[in-house]
């Protein structure tokens, strides 16, 4: 992918929501003291954001279909910049709390809007390759924004790091008008035609996947630091290395799915899933060991997020010529997976099974997803096989 500045602003776009999302986790002690709350209140405001992003997507889509894209992209820029400046001023748990919601609802949107404009500004076969560009800010996020943001947390005040990311956002918005090129709204869309998409069954199937293999990610990652302490006899500074390591493979992993998903959208996500449900076995068995762990860690990293673009572009495709509020809502599939992966691990640790039984249990989510993958492929096949005689 050349450079191309728009790609790059909606990157941008995609980093600050990253940074946003993620960084509370390892602010998280730091706010609890703070504002005189536990930890387990504090991880609401987690909870509350996934929530944000749920309602938000539909909600906010449904709502601008016939706002300009370029002006929308720009408005829910600033949605998240007035979010994370009221975390900067939020004075008890309450405002945080509901400045967290603010902040939240222009996620679906923005990256579901974003993909449908990233995909065309290029031409149709490069059109995976220009969604995964959009979203390597966010991959981008993980490797060098949360570490950061984390560190400014414990250096300055959790305050400071929400300060920073609105600053961001500000970035943001005078990237976007200054790149972007003057996008109308979709033609003949309306609220009627976005809700029809989500009845076809290919709609519902490709969000289900998406639902499925994030699972298969959050299952284990949500709980990495004490899989990596316990089993690994990690050090801190191990951990971190670890999920450093993490974040490359999550970029190049980003990369590798666009690239590969230009040429075929299934055989790409056959490919990635039975990799991840190998890699995850393979991490079940070697925890104990560090070297074979920090490699595994690398792929297990590429294998979960080369699944994103053809995730999203199998979404859009399937909504046809009205894919705003699907892709959108897939958006909010990559959330629900999350909730469902950390609550599957959860329960898997609760059952005192043990962290192994957590990446053998991610291995059977991304079994299903190939499972699922290779059903609908060959279903698509079979009705397209009479077509052709």
């Amino acid at each position: 992918m050349k450079l191309n500045p728009p790609l790059l602003a909606l990157a941008a776009g995609a980093f600050g929501i990253g940074v946003t999302e993620f960084a509370p986790m390892g602010l998280l002690p730091v706010i609890a003291t703070d504002l005189g709350v536990s930890i387990p209140t504090a991880g609401l405001l987690i909870s509350a954001y996934a929530l944000g992003v749920m309602l938000g997507a539909p909600l906010m889509t449904l709502t601008t279909g016939r706002v300009p894209r370029r002006t929308l992209l720009i408005g829910l820029a600033a949605v998240f910049t007035v979010g994370n400046l009221l975390s900067a001023i939020s004075t008890d748990y309450t405002m945080l709390l509901i400045a967290r919601v603010v902040t939240s609802l222009n996620h679906g949107a923005f990256f579901g809007v974003g993909s449908i404009v990233a995909a065309g500004l290029v031409p149709p076969n490069r059109q995976a390759g220009a969604v995964a560009a959009m979203f390597m800010g966010l991959t981008i996020a993980n490797v060098v924004g949360v570490p950061l943001a984390t560190w400014a947390g414990d250096a300055l005040g959790w305050r400071a790091s929400f300060w920073g990311i609105a600053a961001i956002g500000v970035g943001v918005m005078a990237a976007l008008r200054l790149t972007l090129p003057q996008l109308s709204a979709p033609t003949g869309g309306n609220i009627a035609a976005e809700l029809r998409v989500l009845s076809r069954g290919s709609v519902l199937a490709a969000l289900a996947l998406t639902v499925i293999g994030s699972s298969a990610m959050f299952t284990v990652f949500t709980y990495i630091a004490p899989i990596l302490r316990e089993q690994t006899h990690a050090s801190l500074g191990f951990v971190t290395a670890m999920l450093v390591t993490y974040g490359l493979g999550l970029t190049l992993g980003n990369w590798l799915g666009g690239k590969f998903a230009d040429k075929s959208v299934d055989r790409t996500l056959i490919v990635t899933l039975a990799s991840l449900s190998a890699i995850l076995v393979a991490f079940a068995v070697a925890m104990p060991f560090a070297v074979p762990t920090s490699i595994l860690v690398f792929l297990w990293g590429i294998a979960s997020f080369a699944l994103v673009p053809p995730l999203q572009v199998r979404v859009m495709g399937a909504a046809g010529d009205a894919p705003n509020l699907a892709s959108a809502m897939n958006i909010g599939a990559f959330n629900l997976g999350n909730a469902i992966g950390a609550a599957v691990g959860g329960a898997v640790i609760a059952g005192g099974l043990g962290y192994p039984a957590v990446s053998l249990a991610g291995a059977v989510a991304s079994g299903l997803g190939l499972l699922l993958v290779l059903f609908l492929s060959r279903k698509r096949t079979a009705v397209a096989a009479p077509a052709t005689c």
